[in-house]
């Protein structure tokens, strides 16, 4: 009888936890008015974006001389939603694919970037850091608004 109990028990924790995630995942802001958008300050378009996104990349993966960086959409401005994880953010997106080496020296498998570029500097990224599941979710999303098809 216990077990059941116990067995009954984590049944419905398990299913509050997805709940839970759910919930928190679809937290997300309305989307812009096109008056919101119309003031957003981009600044100019970087010209030498790819550098900057090397640049950014180069501290951030495991060994960056041997990893596969290829540019697919951008830039083009664009905006984040804003979700409970992070502020929203607007800027000169550039969707990237990325093949890095883990520790063990083996190619991990291509995942999407899109990175936010505002006065030549990163001002934001989706897909990568803390938010890896949720943020690629939202990756695939801005690189299609971006025009690239994340398959």
């Amino acid at each position: 009888m216990q077990r059941a109990r116990r067995a009954f028990r984590d049944a419905l924790s398990g299913r509050a936890a997805a709940a839970l995630i759910a919930l928190l995942a679809g937290c997300q802001s309305p989307p812009l008015t096109s008056e919101q958008i119309a003031v957003l300050d981009y600044g100019p378009r970087p010209e030498n974006y790819q550098q900057i996104v090397r640049r950014y990349l180069d501290s951030r993966l495991n060994d960056p001389t041997f990893a596969v960086v290829e540019f697919k959409a951008g830039p083009s401005p664009l905006y984040q939603r804003d979700t409970l994880s992070r502020e929203r953010q607007h800027g000169w997106a550039v969707c990237v694919l990325v093949n890095e080496r883990d520790p063990r020296g083996a190619y991990i498998g291509f995942y999407p970037l899109v990175i936010y570029i505002r006065a030549e500097k990163i001002v934001a990224v989706d897909g990568g850091g803390i938010e890896r599941a949720a943020g690629l979710r939202y990756a695939h999303a801005q690189c299609k608004q971006l025009g690239y098809e994340v398959l």
